[in-house]
């Protein structure tokens, strides 16, 4: 993701970037125009299946990640803050089978919390600057029905002074909103990226919400 100092405080950047790309997915740091390849490798690892089960999307983006599990059988739901975006994926996914809105993670529809067999968050919480990404956390965990899973995925570093972001790399206590939220963890799993220029750390971790 590109840095863009002050003017990254807050999210409503993010609308900023989509307008200012004005088609130009190149021009949208984190939109690579396919499903992420952390969350299919763990779909397929798993050979998860969606058997109509409902999934919320975090931050849909340009619709891939939505995309991919709705091809999967998931009945999903995904959202974004940025209205540009979405009318960017509805052209790019005219026939497509999401039910995607404009939502703010901070404020998510009542209908939502507790109401999804799966959460998919990928990228959305490591772009917020230190202040935001506790509430986020916990808003994300608040879509969890009993019984549900979230698969969260962010770039990743070791306890310390955190470095100049978005994207702003979490360290392992700094996730712990997530278990305070009722979730617990099933897997963590430290990753590098070595397709990209330069190695990238991520964590990849799946919480179960359990039932009460």
């Amino acid at each position: 993701m590109a840095k863009c100092g002050d003017d990254c405080r807050g999210y409503d950047w993010f609308e900023r970037i989509y307008t200012e790309a004005a088609g130009e997915a190149d021009k949208v740091p984190w939109a690579d125009l396919k499903p992420n390849r952390w969350l299919v490798e763990w779909l397929d690892t798993r050979a998860i299946e969606g058997d109509g089960r409902s999934v919320l999307v975090v931050g849909c983006g340009l619709g891939d990640d939505a995309e991919e599990l709705s091809r999967r059988g998931f009945q999903v739901t995904a959202f974004d803050i940025s209205p540009t975006a979405l009318t960017w994926l509805r052209e790019r996914f005219p026939d497509s089978r999401v039910e995607y809105r404009r939502a703010d993670l901070f404020a998510l529809p009542a209908e939502w919390l507790g109401s999804f067999d799966l959460v998919v968050e990928i990228y959305t919480v490591h772009a917020l600057e230190a202040e935001l990404r506790p509430a986020a956390m916990r808003a994300v965990a608040a879509g969890v029905r009993p019984g549900g899973d979230l698969f969260f995925l962010c770039r990743g570093r070791d306890a310390g002074p955190a470095p100049p972001g978005p994207p702003h790399p979490l360290s392992r206590d700094e996730l712990s909103p997530l278990v305070a939220s009722g979730l617990e963890i099933r897997t963590f799993e430290d990753l590098i990226d070595d397709e990209a220029d330069h190695s990238v750390r991520r964590f990849r971790m799946h919480y179960l919400k359990p039932r009460a």
